[in-house]
């Protein structure tokens, strides 16, 4: 079904919640900004001081990925916030630490998981869980008002991101085109605004 033994792992399940549901990736009415779009909506906040920086403080569990396995990442009280690629050899399953949000899994490159991420040296978990603490690494971020209204984008990773007002916008300083929506509940429960 989803090829050469993708496994398909839904990470969460989502609840109700007023004000944040019914508005997915599949919305057939949900606008659709370009990253033309999206980098102009973040000079726009740079000009306007609203683009602050932000870093990950929380510490998360992460396992190592199954070649082929795709993460659905599922927020609490939204549904599918989107879906990863296949795993690669070396990549990590992320799981953050936050009950607000489900404690919602992404998928992190091998590139990319050792610049974000230390192990602490906690012992293993069941499934091979261990814990890390993010490297905390300044980011870029706006949160978007209600002017910006919801809108979806393409993630770096090729899939469709819904982000709505009161989410974070993120942004790589060192890669600006790695932009992505972080929820406004995994935000304030995962991220510490520096400046």
């Amino acid at each position: 079904m989803f090829g050469i033994g993708a496994l398909l792992v839904f990470v969460a399940t989502a609840a109700a919640s007023p004000g944040r549901a019914g508005v997915n990736v599949t919305s057939p009415d949900l606008p659709t900004k370009s990253a033309d779009e999206i980098a102009t909506l973040l000079a726009r906040a740079k000009t306007d001081g609203r683009m602050k920086l932000a870093r990950k403080t929380r510490p998360v569990d992460a396992r190592p990925a199954k070649p082929g396995e795709i993460v659905v990442s599922i927020i609490k009280g939204e549904g599918k916030e989107t879906h990863s690629r296949p795993a690669a050899a070396g990549d990590w399953v992320v799981r953050n630490r936050c009950p607000e949000t489900g404690n919602e899994e992404y998928l992190v490159g091998a590139d990319k998981f050792p610049g974000k991420y230390k192990e602490t040296g906690a012992p293993a978990a069941s499934g091979g869980w261990q814990e890390f603490r993010p490297v905390g690494k300044n980011m870029r971020f706006v949160i978007l008002g209600p002017e910006a209204g919801a809108f979806r984008f393409k993630a770096p990773w090729g899939e469709w991101m819904v982000a709505r007002p009161g989410d974070a916008l993120v942004q790589d300083p060192e890669d600006e085109k790695d932009i992505y929506r972080v929820a406004k509940a995994s935000f304030e429960c995962t991220y510490e605004v520096v400046g």
